[in-house]
This record gives structure tokens, sequence and C-alpha cells, in this order.
């Protein structure tokens, strides 16, 4: 009976044995287990990282890409409009400088002595049309009698003594300027005083 018995024990150790090794096992495996998905979500966690700086860079550029091409077209726009502005200007000028001649031939003719009061009122209601005319298109008739005279913005064409007036002053004009803005497009001729 006591080999029944230590058979038993032997047994009972041997499968003690086996549980325990197989308990072993199974915590190597599940170890080994955790670590693999601990190293395939660290993977993950990399690829998602790294896509994430891809996606990142991407939206970076592009953003770039659309504040160099706003900034472009907001050039362009102010390009463009300053182009028409001055295509405006050269335009009236251009077209001032064709009337401004009549409007001079006005300006005497209603300057000049008439009997024929009728004739007199026509002509300054034309020589009125013209100063509205000029008004809406920002142009400036210069006039510089009485002022002192500026050779930057003047041609003498002549020069006179008069005790009655300063030294160096306009006397006389014989032809108004014109400006447009801040542009001169015809330059007063006039005579100087006393130079």
């Amino acid at each position: 009976m006591d080999t029944e018995k230590t058979n038993d024990i032997d047994l009972e150790s041997e499968i003690e044995e086996e549980i325990e090794k197989e308990a072993e096992e199974q915590a190597v495996e599940s170890e080994v287990a955790e670590e693999a998905a601990a190293a395939v979500e660290a993977d993950e966690n990399a690829e998602e990282a790294s896509a994430e700086d891809k996606h990142t860079a991407e939206l970076k550029e592009q953003k770039d890409k659309y504040l160099r091409l706003m900034a472009e077209y907001d050039n362009y726009r102010k390009r463009t409009a300053k182009e028409q502005l001055e295509t405006r200007e050269a335009a009236v000028g251009d077209t001032v400088l064709s009337f401004i001649k009549i409007f001079d031939n006005f300006e005497r003719a209603a300057e000049a002595e008439c009997t024929d009061e009728n004739y007199k009122a026509g002509v300054e209601m034309i020589l009125k049309q013209f100063k509205d005319a000029f008004d809406k298109m920002k142009v400036k008739i210069i006039d510089p009698t009485g002022e002192p005279f500026d050779p930057a913005t003047a041609n003498a064409v002549s020069q006179i003594e008069d005790p009655e007036l300063g030294e160096n002053v306009v006397a006389q004009v014989f032809e108004k300027g014109v400006m447009i803005g801040d542009k001169v497009i015809r330059y007063p001729m006039v005579v100087v005083a006393n130079p």
C-alpha cells in the first residue's frame, strides 16, 4: 500500500508540476502577448503621429500657398486700380488740352467790352458750362496773378518794371495753367514784375 501511496504522491507531484509548468507557460505567453500588443499599439501610434505630422506639414504648405496667392491678387488689384486711374487722368488730360484753347478764347470774349448784352450773356453761359464740366472732371485752372513768381509752377515769358507791384510778382497771365489732381498738364505763361 505504501507503494500505491508513493505512486499516488508521485503522480500528484507530477500533475502539480505539470500544472505549474502550464501556468508558467501561460504566464510567459500572456507576457509575450501583452508585449506584442504593446509593440503593435506603439507602431500604430507612431504611424498615426507620422501621418499627423505629414498632414500638418501639407496643411502648412497649402496655407502658405494660399496666403501668397492672396497677396499676389491684392497686389494685382492695387496695380490695376492705379493703372486705371493713371489711364483716366491721361485721357482727361488729353481731352482738356484739346478744349483749353477754346476755353481761353471764351474767357477772353467774356472779358471783352460788348454792347450786345444777350451776346455777352451767351458767352458767359458757355464759359460757366466749361467751368462746370472742368469741376466734374476735377480740373483746376491755375491763375497766379498777384502771387509771387515760382519758376517751378509757371513759365515767365516777359518782365516789366512796375512800382505799384512787389518784387518778383506775377503781373499778368497770358495763358492760365491747368491741373488735374496734383499733376500740372499746362503751366501758366506769365509776365513777372520787378524781377
